[in-house]
C-alpha cells in the first residue's frame, strides 16, 4: 500500500515510524515532513492546506491511503474535497469530514454537541464582540479562576485561565475586539473552572465502531511546576497511573459511547481519531475539549505502545470494519520529554545545529523529530518544539529516567526542557 501522511511535527514522525514498521506499507510519503521522517519515508514539499497540490501528489505516487495529521486541513474540509472528486473514490482517507472537524474547529460547537448528547462537561456561555458587555457580566457570576477559550483554532494556545476578575474581563476584551488570537477569538467561550487533574483519552472510530487507544497525560506549561505560558506540550506519559479500571469504565460509558453514538445520530462522516481531553474531578470524568486528530506530544507515547499493525487498523477504519479488530497494546509504560528552542512559546530562533542525536542508540529509546530539517549534512532546529525523547520501561518513573539520560546527550544552542515531567504523579 502506498501511503501519504500530512504534517511535519513529532506526531507525524511517530505515526510514520509505526507505518514504516508495517509489512503492508509499500511506499511512504510525508508532506512536508522533517529531518526524522526523511530517514524512513520520502518527504514532499507541500503545504498541508493546498488540496490541489496534494491531489497531484496522490495521483503521481498512486497513493492508496491519505492520513491527515494536523487539524487545519480537516477543519478546512480536505475530506470533503476528495470525496467530491470521482477520480479519488477509492482513496482511503483517515480524518473526519468538515462537519465532524467542527468538534475541534469550534469550541462552541463542541459544547453544543456535548450538551445535546448528555456528555459531562463544564457549564459555559459563548460571546462575540457585540456581546462583550454581557460576557463581562457573565464573568462576574462565576467563581475564580476564570476560563476563556478562543472558539477557533489557535495552535493549542487559545485557552486562558485567570485568577483575577478584572484581568479576565480585560483579556476577554483583548480577545474579542483586539484580535489577541486572530480570527480564532472572534467568538469566545467562557466556562466554569473544573478543579481536578487532566488526562487525554484517544479513540479510533470508523463512525460506528471504535477502539480505545492508550490514555496519556501531557504537560502544557513552559515552566516547571506547571508555571508560565501554555505550549503545545512539553512532555507526556502513558498510561496514566490514576486512570484505573473503574475510572476508565466511567469514561467509556459516559463519554466515549455517547460521543460515538452522537456522531452516528447526527449522521456525521467520521473515520479517524478522536482526542478527548478530560478532567478527573474527584473520581468523575468531564470533557474539557475534543480534538479531531491525535495530540502532540501524546502521540509520541500512545502510538509506540500499539502492538497491532497500524496500517491494518487504519484500513479497517476506512472500511468500517473496526469491530473485527482485537487491539494489542504493549503493557510497558512510555514517557517523552520535549526539547524546545530558547524563547518558545514566544519568539525563538531557527537553524541551530542539533548535536548528539547519534549518541542515543538504546533500543527502548525513540528520538522523535518535531521542529527539525536537514541542512546539508546537519540536522538543525526548525520550530519551537524540536525533539521528543521517548523511552519505555516497566513504569513511567523508570521510562522518564531513561528519557532524561538520553536527553543529556543531545544539545543545541539555547535548548530548554522541563526537568519535572511526571513528578506530580509520584
Amino acid at each position: 500500500m502506498n501511503i501519504l501522511l500530512l504534517g511535519s511535527g513529532g506526531r507525524e514522525h511517530t505515526i510514520a515510524q509505526k507505518l514504516y514498521e508495517s509489512p503492508r506499507c509499500n511506499a511512504l510519503f510525508v508532506a512536508p515532513g522533517n529531518a526524522g521522517t526523511t530517514q524512513i519515508a520520502t518527504n514532499i514539499e507541500c503545504d498541508v492546506n493546498d488540496f490541489e497540490a496534494i491531489a497531484e501528489h496522490i495521483k503521481e505516487h498512486q497513493i492508496n491511503m491519505l492520513i491527515v495529521g494536523p487539524e487545519a486541513p480537516l477543519v478546512k474540509g480536505i475530506k470533503d474535497f476528495f470525496d467530491a472528486k470521482s477520480d479519488f473514490k477509492d482513496l482511503m482517507i483517515i480524518g473526519p469530514s468538515k462537519r465532524g472537524a467542527l468538534l475541534e474547529g469550534s469550541k462552541e460547537r463542541a459544547k453544543e454537541f456535548m450538551f445535546s448528547h448528555k456528555i459531562p462537561t463544564a457549564a459555559y456561555q459563548s460571546f462575540s464582540k457585540e456581546s462583550l458587555a454581557a460576557g463581562k457580566d457573565f464573568l462576574e457570576t462565576l467563581k475564580s479562576p476564570f476560563v476563556l477559550k478562543a472558539d477557533g483554532l489557535a495552535g493549542g494556545k487559545g485557552v486562558l485561565i485567570i485568577d483575577d476578575l478584572e484581568t479576565a474581563q480585560d483579556e476577554l476584551e483583548q480577545m474579542l475586539t483586539h484580535d489577541k488570537f486572530g480570527k480564532a477569538s472572534e467568538k469566545v467561550v467562557i466556562e466554569e473552572f473544573l478543579d481536578g487533574i487532566e488526562l487525554s483519552v484517544f479513540v479510533l472510530t470508523d463512525g460506528k465502531n471504535y477502539l480505545t487507544l492508550p490514555n496519556a497525560k501531557d504537560y502544557k506549561r513552559i515552566g516547571e511546576n506547571d508555571t508560565g505560558l501554555n505550549t503545545g506540550g512539553m512532555g507526556a506519559i502513558s498510561p496514566v497511573p490514576f486512570a484505573n479500571d473503574d475510572f476508565m469504565r466511567k469514561v467509556e460509558e459516559r463519554i466515549i459511547k455517547p460521543t460515538i453514538n452522537g456522531l452516528t445520530k447526527e449522521k456525521i462522516d467520521y473515520k479517524g481519531f478522536v482526542f478527548i481531553g478530560l478532567m478527573k474531578v474527584g473520581d468523575e470524568p468531564y470533557v474539557i475539549e475534543y480534538n479531531v486528530r491525535l495530540g502532540d506530544p501524546e502521540t509520541e507515547v500512545v502510538i509506540p505502545r500499539l502492538k497491532s499493525d497500524l496500517v491494518d487498523l487504519l484500513e479497517k477504519t476506512s472500511r468500517e470494519e473496526l469491530s473485527t479488530v482485537n487491539l494489542e497494546i504493549d503493557s510497558q509504560s512510555a514517557a517523552t520529554v520535549m526539547l524546545v528552542s530558547g524563547g518558545y512559546p514566544e519568539a525563538y530562533e531557527k537553524g541551530k545545529e542539533i548535536k548528539g542525536l547519534d549518541q542515543v542508540n538504546e533500543s527502548d529509546v525513540f528520538i522523535c523529530h518535531a521542529g527539525t530539517k536537514q541542512k546539508n549534512s546537519a540536522t538543525v532546529t526548525n520550530g519551537g518544539r524540536v525533539i521528543a525523547v521517548t523511552a519505555f520501561d516497566k513504569d513511567f518513573e523508570s521510562a522518564l529516567e531513561k528519557s532524561y539520560r538520553a536527553t543529556e546527550k543531545i544539545s543545541f544552542d539555547q535548548m530548554y526542557y522541563r526537568k519535572d515531567i511526571g513528578k506530580d504523579l509520584i
